[in-house]
């Protein structure tokens, strides 16, 4: 993949709408440091969106608008959602506060969450610096303070609408069946944007530099 990357119009709505709604985040213990780093939060969610198709996209843009109607902010109740696990005590003091999820939207979002555990584990045995900078994967490793990766895409996926989910997991499972990797075209975005022109001269770059050769 060559760094030229071109970053569409709907794209760029989406994540600077997103941005908005993270800014307003109250979290419990104080604004966190990532608040205030726009920069990084429009590169790693463009990259991620970049992986989507447009009627993906245009699903959830569709998501944010209805949610701005309906004044809810969905970055704030994907953290609440992470907390149904990392904090069930806490989730349940604020379990009223954030929309029901039905047993065939959770049946959707746990098929896309098996995928992307797998992709991501296969990412992890080829690029093992890139792919091992993040979250552990799974959500065993989940504590009140470390969220998996896993549950990470669990929250964020039960705030989209049935439809965009609907879409996702057809999206998802067209990829898994032709044998591409998901995960692997998001971080093809996200390491083009920081300049390198493959994955593996980024795990090369790091690596180096993890060992003191730069």
């Amino acid at each position: 993949m060559q760094n030229n990357i071109v970053i569409t119009e709907i794209v760029k709505q989406i994540v600077e709408m997103e941005w908005k709604l993270f800014d307003q985040v109250q979290n419990i213990g104080g604004r966190a440091s990532c608040q205030d780093d726009r920069q990084t939060f429009f590169l790693m969610r463009s990259s991620q969106l970049m992986a989507w198709n447009t009627t993906m996209q245009e699903s959830y843009y569709y998501d944010l608008l209805q949610a701005h109607r309906d004044n809810r902010n969905l970055l704030s109740e994907k953290y609440a959602y992470m907390m149904e696990r990392t904090n069930p005590e806490e989730f349940a003091t604020i379990r009223n506060r954030i929309p029901k999820r039905s047993a065939e939207k959770d049946a959707m979002i746990d098929c896309i969450c098996k995928m992307h555990v797998a992709w991501q584990e296969e990412l992890l045995e080829k690029y093992p610096m890139l792919a091992g900078q993040g979250r552990p994967i799974r959500k065993e490793e989940d504590t009140p303070t470390i969220t998996s990766f896993e549950t990470y895409l669990w929250g964020e996926l039960a705030t989209y609408s049935f439809q965009t989910i609907r879409l996702y997991a057809e999206y998802a499972e067209r990829m898994n069946k032709k044998g591409n990797n998901l995960g692997e075209i998001v971080l093809n975005y996200t390491v083009a944007q920081y300049g390198y022109i493959s994955l593996a001269e980024a795990e090369k770059a790091i690596r180096e530099q993890r060992n003191g050769n730069i």
